[in-house]
């Protein structure tokens, strides 16, 4: 019986090479700024046209500032990038989510909730967390640019075949412990090189009972395993966050399609290349305390006294010392959002937290919706009101201090407390300092200036 991830890729096969790779066919193509410009000239140069213009979406975030959008952008490299992807969607005749518009957003979080995203789909992008999409069904990975370029030209890929890994997560996630403590937990047991070559699905009781944002969550980190991607079966969860929205299937087409979804599940006799089962329970809040996302410890222990190659070099770009707690830790920035936890279910636990307290005074907070989406629903359900009493300001959607392609840059030496997905050596500003965590943990760094345990402050 195959696999979830054989159903999907099997049904996508255009061809297969001899001793070579699959001719893969892709149903949606995501394009952003920064890694879709040579694509788009490498087409005018061979006089080409978009073999399926409308399975191709276009829309900035990398580059887009989260402030001021109404006005220029103040960086010309950020301007440029951001105005050529406009320029590059008209010439070609692309959907465009422009900057400031209701539609834009990070395009990993705008995929998913405006139905783009769906069940059984083969997904691409220029980007490594386009695994994010794995969360709704999908066989989503990121690619090159040479290769968005093969996919504009022809709406296919040449890929290898990854291999299968299932890792079944049994058990029941303690009070404040979110989907982003599950990867960072994974991350630390397997290491960002553990599953390199394999394609994950995530199963058992806690992905079950996970909603769709925490499944999103979970996928968009499979990446920093050294995962091809990361996938869940669609179930009711699934079904009931897809219905009605902008771009999934209506009417008589929505009940065939969740006929077909219902059948997108491994057998019971399916054969994975390896299989790995954790327990819930060993799970607590986790921080990170190197440079690789790996790195990382429960909030209550102490940083290992001997890790791998590069230990001592990442602690010494930390400022950590082996064996030390990182609790009461003094930090100087909190980073709410990104592709990985710029939804409205991590606004309400940072809220959650954030009520009837005030922003410690050493802390500089950027809270930044994924999408304009998002950003209504902060507003709608009155989290705006609650983190503002707190001394919070929301900013606007984009892919902000994730990165650093943007003016959200951490200063050189100053600790981040952040949701995002990578802690890498001047990842979020030249000589920054990232500590990856869940937005309950941010919150609660947030309101007391230094890395607390989230249950210490949850009612």
């Amino acid at each position: 019986m195959n696999t979830l991830f054989d159903k999907i890729w099997d049904r996508h096969v255009v061809q297969t090479v001899t001793d070579g790779p699959t001719q893969l066919y892709i149903d949606r193509l995501y394009c952003h700024e920064v890694t879709s410009p040579q694509a788009f000239d490498g087409m005018r140069q061979r006089g080409l046209k978009c073999f399926r213009p409308q399975q191709i979406f276009c829309m900035p975030d990398h580059n887009t500032p989260t402030h001021d959008q109404d006005k220029p952008i103040e960086d010309p490299v950020s301007r440029k990038q951001v105005d050529i992807l406009e320029r590059n969607a008209r010439e070609f005749g692309l959907a465009h989510f422009a900057m400031g518009s209701r539609d834009n957003g990070v395009i990993h979080v705008v995929g998913p909730e405006k139905g783009l995203s769906l069940p059984g789909m083969t997904i691409v992008c220029g980007d490594s967390h386009t695994s994010t999409h794995g969360a709704m069904g999908a066989v989503a990975f990121g690619i090159g640019t040479s290769e968005v370029e093969m996919v504009m030209a022809s709406q296919c890929i040449l890929q290898q075949k990854p291999k299968t890994m299932r890792i079944t997560l049994n058990g029941t996630l303690q009070k404040g412990v979110t989907a982003k403590d599950v990867a960072l937990y994974l991350m630390a047991k397997l290491t960002t090189s553990g599953a390199t070559g394999y394609f994950v699905e995530y199963a058992g009781d806690v992905v079950k009972n996970l909603t769709m944002e925490g499944r999103l969550t979970l996928c968009n980190l499979s990446i920093e395993m050294g995962a091809r991607g990361g996938m869940i079966a669609p179930d009711e969860t699934t079904f009931e966050y897809l219905k009605g929205r902008e771009y999934a299937p209506q009417g008589t087409a929505w009940d065939e399609a969740v006929a077909y979804w219902k059948t997108l599940k491994s057998g019971d006799d399916a054969v994975f290349d390896k299989e790995l089962t954790f327990q819930a329970e060993d799970i607590e809040p986790r921080i990170t305390f190197g440079t690789n996302p790996g790195m990382g410890i429960g909030i209550t222990k102490n940083i290992p006294s001997e890790g791998g190659v590069n230990f001592h070099k990442s602690l010494g770009y930390m400022g950590f010392k082996p064996g030390e707690k990182l609790l009461g830790k003094k930090i100087d920035y909190v980073f709410l959002g990104a592709c990985t936890n710029g939804r409205i279910e991590d606004f309400r636990a940072f809220a959650s937290i954030a009520k009837g307290r005030k922003k410690a005074e050493n802390v500089v907070a950027w809270l930044v919706p994924g999408s304009w989406a998002v950003d209504k629903q902060i507003r709608d359900e009155g989290l705006d009101k609650v983190l503002e009493t707190a001394g919070f300001a929301i900013r606007q959607p984009g892919c902000s201090a994730c990165l650093a392609m943007n003016d959200d840059k951490v200063p050189a030496g100053k600790y981040a407390v952040s949701t995002s997905n990578r802690n890498f050596e001047g990842r979020q500003g030249p000589g920054a300092r990232t500590i990856l965590c869940s937005p309950l943990v941010a919150a609660a760094a947030a309101v007391t200036g230094v890395i607390t345990d989230p249950r210490e402050l949850l009612s």
